[in-house]
């Protein structure tokens, strides 16, 4: 077994640290979500900490790990009678991104469930987690369906499986930890509420404590054994501590005035509902019980506020995350009463015992964390194209988003779950039936009875039960909704860049990035201006990516149409080697006029109608404005074989209805 690195040799990152300890001490506080960027200790942190749980003892061959001093009476494997049991180390189980839902929450054996009315049932992930650690890397690339169940057993501290009538329930009260990078896409709002704590973590720009992560590093991987013991006696220590802090917790006690405190600083940064009071007022228990105290002071509600809060107050992608921690202390020092209102925390041991995050000291959010600061960093602008020349603008801040109409892609697909066109899905209504193709996972019940039916004579059936043999079994075909590609390509040349215009264009961008957002997609964006046309951003998750590329994008220069197409037709060739199930939508936005070099709209033609030959769905947004029209987009659509819309038109409180489809060819759409 892989000696992993020790937990209190992790360098820096005292939030994620404490964090992390903090739910070891409480699992009820709820788990733990960090972002940050990548090659920031992130999955080292959390696989360390495996190894500072106190063993747990478990009920000798029961594969839900059930106490034997109280085990539980609802077990699939039990009953179990108390008694003496064995003890092993708590569990780290790591869900891959990739999994099914059978794999997170187990399989019941339906042909064994409908001939023998016998619940066989094979345990997941979340079975083997129970009353350990459930880790799950990239968490905002899990399927939205499994983070739900992930959650929801979380939440509940079991979980249910239930097929067609058959149900097993099993405990599952394990430690949450998700680690993820925003850059590749946010999770809903919805869903980081349910975490109890977050922590954003980043690279360290101090020089002296880099060289300490390489030269701790560069040690371990030359003998993880030998390293890991020079480490023995801290890791020793902090087990211990997470011991006693256990033990303390019961005696911790909650005073109104600090529940006072909690209470005021939730509503006073708005935040929704009462998770966050109820996960604040856990936290602010656990760190009094890891700095050895009875009484939970000021100090520590704040400190359960810059853990607890930061998260709870995104209403979307584009919400810079975090707290300005002034409010926090005026809001503490008016409700603090007769308490303490120092709110500088004092740090103890490993992690602190109310250490709070440091500031950000590299300039601001990293490049596809918000786009609210677009400016930050070196990477919120699209590289300058040759021949822009002096008629280029300065970028020009986009208008308030709207609800946009649907926009959906024509036929059946099977790409990723997403809730934008129609696709085959394990989730959705029921449209039919089919001989399963591996695993069976929805069975088809009034399918199976009718195929298993003419047989039971020959089978010799005697009793009433049906009997049923692996090959009467049916998958249920559903229907639902798939996510998509949709690729942005965006007029930036000069006849965009009248100031109001470019505005409200991209206003209309920013709100389908939101649309899209919503409706888990990917996006791409390409721009075009000058002589040539540029990928401002590859296809991505990250829906804030887009939106600071799109607040930072300059005008100005010709309009080469063509180039702006040919580059779309670039990128979705690529990216269907990459992902060939995920079907793509291409969002031009322009007032059709194409300029620059030899015939320019001629050629501008021939590449739309190359994306029109391989069945690429296509919408053009007409930012033609002014009395007098041309109706070049409306050609430029036709040529795509795509359909055209006005920016008010896309709105979706229009006159011209609720819900606009992209309109495909009767080839297409077959």
């Amino acid at each position: 077994m892989t000696t992993p690195f020790p937990f209190t040799a992790v360098v820096g990152q005292d939030d994620l640290r404490l964090a992390l300890l903090l739910n070891a001490v409480s699992p009820a506080v709820g788990g733990v979500l960090v972002r940050g960027e990548k090659g920031t200790a992130k999955s080292t942190a959390v696989r360390a900490l495996s190894a500072l749980l106190p063993q747990v003892d478990v009920v000798p061959g029961c594969r839900f790990s059930c106490d034997p001093g109280s085990p539980d009476p609802a077990c699939p494997d039990g009953p179990h009678e108390p008694g003496a049991g064995t003890t092993r180390p708590a569990r780290m189980v790591e869900l891959p991104v990739g999994a099914s839902e059978d794999r997170l929450v187990g399989a019941l054996d339906i042909e064994r469930a409908l001939a023998e009315g016998v619940k066989a049932f094979e345990p997941g992930l979340l079975a083997d987690a129970h009353r350990g650690i459930l880790y799950v890397d990239e968490v905002n690339l899990l399927h939205d369906h499994l983070v739900d169940l992930l959650l929801d057993a979380a939440a509940m501290g079991a979980s249910y499986v239930e097929r067609e009538g058959v149900s097993v329930r099993h405990a599952a009260r394990f430690l949450l930890v998700g680690t993820m990078n925003p850059e590749e896409g946010e999770l809903r709002p919805q869903l980081l509420d349910r975490f109890g704590l977050t922590v954003e973590v980043a690279a360290s720009r101090e020089p002296d404590q880099r060289v300490e992560v390489v030269r701790r590093r560069l040690a371990y991987d030359d003998d993880p054994a030998a390293f890991a013991a020079r480490w023995a006696d801290e890791e020793a220590a902090v087990r211990q501590r997470i011991v006693a802090a256990r033990e303390l917790l019961s005696q911790v006690r909650l005073g109104d005035g600090a529940l006072r405190q909690i209470a005021a600083t939730c509503a006073a940064f708005e935040v929704d509902g009462m998770r966050a009071d109820i996960v604040m007022a856990r936290t602010a228990t656990a760190l009094a019980a890891w700095a050895g105290r009875t009484d939970v002071l000021a100090e520590d509600v704040r400190q359960a506020a810059l853990l607890a809060l930061p998260h709870r107050r995104r209403r979307n992608p584009f919400d810079a995350p975090g707290l300005d921690e002034d409010k926090l202390d005026e809001t503490l020092q008016e409700f603090g009463g007769s308490e303490d209102d120092d709110p500088d925390p004092d740090p103890d041991g490993p992690g602190g015992g109310g250490g709070q995050p440091a500031p950000d000291d590299d300039g601001g959010p990293q490049d596809g964390d918000t786009a609210a600061q677009p400016e930050a960093g070196d990477g919120g602008g699209e590289p300058q194209p040759s021949g822009a020349g002096a008629g280029e603008q300065s970028p020009v801040r986009a208008s308030e988003p709207f609800r946009t109409k649907v926009l959906s892609v024509p036929g059946l697909g099977e790409g990723a779950a997403g809730r934008r066109s129609r696709a085959r899905t394990e989730h959705g209504r029921t449209i039919g039936a089919r001989r399963p193709q591996g695993a069976l996972t929805k069975l088809h019940l009034a399918a199976t009875v009718q195929a298993a039916a003419p047989h039971q004579v020959a089978r010799g059936r005697s009793g009433p039960g049906l009997v049923v043999r692996r090959d009467d079994l049916r998958q249920a075909t559903r229907e639902g909704r798939e996510g998509n590609l949709v690729l942005f390509v965006v007029d930036a040349s000069g006849s965009m860049a009248a100031r109001q215009r470019m505005s409200a264009v991209k206003g209309a961008v920013l709100s389908l990035l939101l649309d899209a957002y919503q409706r888990r997609d990917k996006v791409g964006l390409v721009t075009f201006r000058g002589k040539d046309a540029q990928v401002a951003l590859p296809p991505t998750s990250s829906v804030d990516a887009a939106a600071a590329r799109l607040e930072s994008l300059p005008t100005g220069g010709r309009t080469p149409l063509a180039a702006g197409l040919l580059k779309a037709h670039e990128v979705l060739r690529i990216e269907r080697l990459r992902d060939p199930a995920r079907r793509a939508l291409v969002v031009v936005v322009t007032d059709g006029r194409a300029t620059g070099g030899p015939e320019p709209v001629a050629l501008a033609g021939r590449a739309a109608r190359l994306l029109a030959a391989e069945g690429t769905a296509s919408v053009v947004v007409d930012c033609e404005s002014g009395p007098v029209r041309l109706g070049l987009a409306g050609q430029l659509a036709g040529e795509l074989d795509g359909t055209a819309v006005t920016l008010d038109e896309l709105r979706a409180d229009s006159i011209a209805g609720l819900v606009r489809d992209v309109q495909g060819t009767s080839r297409r759409a077959a």
